[in-house]
């Protein structure tokens, strides 16, 4: 957790990175999959209507928001560089990932992930970490030095995930509302 004021801070790269390819996935039944055989692949999301059409799931996170909102501040977000990235299971979307590239002094160069939900009925099957780690991956390739993400204090079990993937509690956030 840490504070992020993307206001403040701007990208110095500004060349375009190479987009790493969308990567189908069979699953083989291991321990980041609890059903097998279902095809898994993890994309960005690149039109509006794939924007549409996650929202049910990104609602579960954000539940303030109305579809209206979502698609407001999601036009908004992606001209700033914010990516969306789905988790596909048999060709449905089960979680979603929005993802921002940005440079700060204290992390130089990394992804700032703002959201990551599993659709409640598919959670602790491994598509939240499948999808978590191509995140890292993608991050990477866009020469990113660090991931980083918030987490709300009483989310326990989102806790652990994060340190489970090697995650580090370094920091509190701290907000100031200003209506």
């Amino acid at each position: 957790m840490t504070a992020h004021n993307s206001d403040s801070e701007t990208e110095m790269d500004s060349a375009p990175a190479k987009q790493p390819p969308s990567r189908p996935l069979r699953t083989d039944g291991g321990s980041d999959d609890s059903e097998a055989g279902h095809e898994i692949d993890i994309r960005e999301i690149e039109s509006l209507a794939d924007v549409r059409d996650v929202f049910p799931i990104l609602v579960e996170l954000r539940d303030h928001l109305d579809e209206e909102q979502y698609l407001e501040h999601y036009v908004e977000m992606a001209g700033d560089g914010y990516t969306m990235f789905a988790c596909d299971v048999d060709g449905d979307p089960v979680a979603v990932a929005g993802v921002k590239i940005t440079t700060n002094f204290y992390l130089g160069r990394h992804a700032y992930v703002y959201d990551l939900v599993t659709t409640e009925g598919e959670r602790s099957k491994g598509y939240g970490r499948r999808l978590l780690e191509y995140v890292h991956e993608w991050a990477a390739d866009h020469g990113c030095e660090a991931v980083e993400l918030e987490s709300g204090l009483w989310r326990d079990e989102a806790h652990a995930f994060y340190e489970d993937l090697g995650y580090e509690k370094y920091c509190y956030s701290f907000t100031y509302d200003l209506s």
